[in-house]
């Protein structure tokens, strides 16, 4: 009768011990993320989803010489986004507006907006259209884990749709901040188009700790190399009436 219970009760700490083992593997699973949803993340640890910011643009050259541009800048939603150029004097009052894959550029001297497209660049340098007025990765990209390390997701990100500017990203992002480090940009052929490196973590206010520079270079542009520094990024309601063309030349009766 002995022998029993003592079978008995060592029968039941291995039970016990099963479960538990179960629930705590359960739980990992449950907790572990997918490549879309780490993709959100970032998208809200880059960004409010719906903003105003200001940032300077530089474009360097070979030869080291410099052009910036300094940038006022709302988005709301998924898809809507309106650029204004502050400076140089030869660029101000320009304004930029994006509706899903749609560009335009507003000229004030010319009275109206001309369609743009995602692969030109409004400023020159390395920095296209689509770079400048980009949108939630999460937005135009489905993602994958192709990498995990201790300190690291690497992510395969792939276009929704062929009119996104590029047809895959190569992402790594920081699992403590959960914010890019570096991004590969990819034609459709598997070329190299740009990388993208993000840097210099600061505190913007209002939970937002993410990198306040941008910078990019690219095989298809030997010795250049394009920069965005972030000054400012608040969250702010918008109207939809902003991201309209009728409202171009009004962009800066927001600031």
């Amino acid at each position: 009768m002995i022998w029993f219970k003592q079978l008995f009760k060592i029968d039941s700490n291995v039970i016990f011990l099963l479960v538990v083992f179960l629930c705590l593997l359960v739980t990992g699973t449950a907790a572990a993320l997918d490549g879309n949803e780490i993709l959100l993340q970032v998208d809200r640890n880059l960004q409010p989803e719906s903003y105003e910011m200001y940032r300077k643009l530089i474009n360097v050259e070979p030869d080291g010489s410099k052009k910036e541009f300094v940038l006022y800048t709302v988005k709301k939603g998924q898809d809507k986004m309106v650029a204004l150029f502050l400076s140089p004097a030869s660029e101000k009052g320009r304004s930029t507006l994006r509706l899903g894959d749609n560009m335009w550029l507003y000229i004030p001297s010319v009275g109206r907006a001309l369609r743009i497209t995602s692969l030109q660049s409004v400023i020159g340098g390395v920095f296209n259209n689509s770079d400048i007025l980009r949108l939630d990765y999460s937005t135009e990209y489905d993602a994958v884990i192709l990498e995990e390390t201790a300190d690291k997701y690497v992510l395969n990100c792939k276009a929704k749709t062929s009119s996104i500017a590029y047809d895959s990203l190569k992402m790594e992002v920081d699992k403590k901040t959960m914010v890019p480090v570096t991004i590969g940009c990819y034609a459709a052929s598997g070329m190299l188009i740009k990388t993208l490196y993000y840097k210099n973590i600061k505190d913007f206010g209002d939970d937002l700790l993410r990198p306040s520079v941008l910078e990019t270079d690219s095989p298809l542009y030997k010795g250049y190399k394009s920069i965005m520094i972030y000054a400012r990024i608040n969250k702010k309601k918008l109207a939809d009436e902003v991201f309209t063309l009728n409202y171009l030349p009004r962009v800066d009766e927001l600031r």
